[in-house]
């Protein structure tokens, strides 16, 4: 008689704290994008490309409009944190960089189950985003 495989519609512990990590992370971005876009819009923190130039270097391509308004690509955004339209990178930073943060938060409760693949796949996947994201492979953003 062959055996009968019982599938399981309920998530998993790592399944479950994945998602707590992302749902904490997704408000935590959320809220800071949201709180530096007021920053940006109300005029409190001054941008660094005047708002009157804004349309005229939107129709330029990345490389050109990076030229001429005199911004260095890469990671150089890190240092314009005090400008009003580069704040709100952080919150985008958070958004796009947690889902590291829940791949790593796993690892431990992989390796607690023994489920040595799926936690060497979830290192890897942890190794390709920081690798992708710090720009190494492609030369920067």
């Amino acid at each position: 008689m062959a055996e009968q495989v019982q599938e399981s519609w309920e998530a998993s512990p790592e399944q479950i704290h994945y998602a707590n990590i992302l749902e904490k992370g997704m408000l935590i971005g959320l809220l800071i994008l949201f709180l530096t876009f007021a920053l940006y819009v109300f005029g409190i923190m001054k941008p660094y490309v005047p708002l009157d130039r804004l349309t005229q270097l939107w129709s330029m391509p990345v490389h050109d409009y990076l030229e001429t308004a005199r911004i260095q690509p890469g990671w150089a955004w890190l240092g314009m944190l005090g400008y009003g339209d580069f704040v709100n990178f952080i919150g985008i930073i958070i958004l796009a960089g947690v889902t590291i943060v829940c791949y790593a938060a796993i690892v431990p409760a992989l390796l607690r189950n023994n489920d040595k693949i799926y936690a060497v796949i979830a290192v890897l996947e942890v190794l390709v985003l920081v690798v992708a994201a710090s720009g190494l492979v492609a030369g920067g953003h």
